[in-house]
């Protein structure tokens, strides 16, 4: 089953986006990931306002690699370097529809 990884990222500062870029790119391809969307051009349209300058979708082709992406002893510091240097939310969200 697909997955996806729906993320969404302000900058706290920019140190890390640098080194950060390379890494994630190769190991998302690696772990058979492909971005959907990576963009600062998106708008809210219902609810309450949840800002950020960063939405990133990403499509998996199973849960176990999107975990295997986030468990990359070679991501680990690159992750660390991101939610410390900046506000992240992460959803891992299973391709299916519950309500058909």
């Amino acid at each position: 089953m697909s997955y996806f990884s729906v993320l969404d990222v302000t900058p706290t500062n920019d140190a890390w986006i640098p080194d950060y870029l390379p890494t994630a790119n190769k190991l998302v391809q690696k772990h058979g990931g492909t971005y959907l969307a990576r963009t600062s051009s998106h708008e809210q349209v219902e609810g309450n306002e949840q800002q950020a300058a960063l939405r990133i979708i990403i499509s998996w082709p199973a849960k176990e690699a999107a975990l295997a992406f986030m468990n990359d002893p070679e991501y680990a510091p690159h992750l660390k370097a991101r939610t410390a240097g900046s506000v992240s939310h992460h959803f891992l969200i299973e391709a299916k529809d519950d309500l058909a």
